[in-house]
């Protein structure tokens, strides 16, 4: 009994993302982020290359492509327009409610919604890699980076990724409206962006300064980037995504039985 309840569970949950992973991918909207995500992404190579050509470089090309002022601005930005349709646009249509008087568990729905979200953002980091391979084919000269650097960079986009997607995930369970579930999250995206500028400005001799470099994802990207795994950027990301996740659970579940 057990096992036939956990394979329905399962299937139920697998349903559920393939549905929301239709909202994605059979509108418009999830092809238009798609494009948006492969050309920033392809400026930021560029204007890397560039500047490789103009002067000198020491750090690899990947290093110095996801170090952009650039890839800051358009990567922020993937989190609020991938996640804030996910429950609000539901509520807002009334289809939420039907969602959970349906015979789903709540813990269905959130992870349904989560994980397509994650599957999605995993997805729109695939041309890139393209467009570095592109590099070698073009150029016919040997990468301008190590194994490790670009492998480490893509660990570390997605672990931001996994916290930052839940985020956008909780911002979008508490409210109805897509535009302030948006500006939640690219609200608190942009406060934790400038936390790791805090050493920078205060310096390193304050007694809160091993914290601040703790919850950097600059510093985090730093050093994924140069081909080093930091087992505490895991620890952290992971972390807050659980966290997150389980408050959200807590927001949806509690709109369940208050209907």
């Amino acid at each position: 009994m057990a096992y036939e309840a956990l394979h329905s569970d399962m299937r139920l949950f697998r349903i559920l993302i393939f549905k929301e992973l239709k909202g994605f991918f059979l509108t418009p909207f999830g092809w238009v982020v798609l494009a948006f995500v492969t050309v920033m992404q392809g400026i930021s190579l560029s204007t890397a290359m560039k500047g490789f050509r103009d002067t000198p470089v020491k750090d690899s090309l990947v290093y110095v492509t996801f170090h952009t002022p650039l890839f800051w601005f358009y990567f922020l930005f993937i989190f609020p327009l991938i996640t804030m349709r996910l429950f609000a646009e539901e509520e807002r249509a009334g289809t939420l409610e039907t969602l959970l008087t349906a015979p789903v568990r709540t813990w269905q729905v959130v992870a349904s919604k989560y994980f397509a979200a994650m599957i999605f953002y995993t997805l729109l980091w695939l041309p890139s890699l393209v467009q570095f391979k592109l590099f070698e084919w073009v150029t016919g000269l040997p990468p301008a980076w190590t194994g490790g650097a670009l492998g480490g960079t893509f660990a570390a986009l997605m672990l931001m990724g996994a916290a930052f997607t839940a985020v956008g995930c909780l911002a979008s369970a508490l409210t109805s409206s897509q535009i302030i579930a948006g500006i939640i999250t690219i609200g608190l995206l942009v406060i934790q962006y400038f936390i790791g500028y805090v050493t920078v400005i205060w310096g390193e001799s304050f007694v809160g300064a091993a914290f601040f470099h703790y919850i950097s994802s600059q510093r985090h990207l730093h050093y994924f980037a140069s081909g080093l795994f930091d087992s505490r950027a895991f620890v952290y990301y992971l972390s807050v995504a659980a966290f997150l996740l389980f408050l959200t659970y807590q927001v949806v579940d509690f709109r369940r039985w208050r209907k």
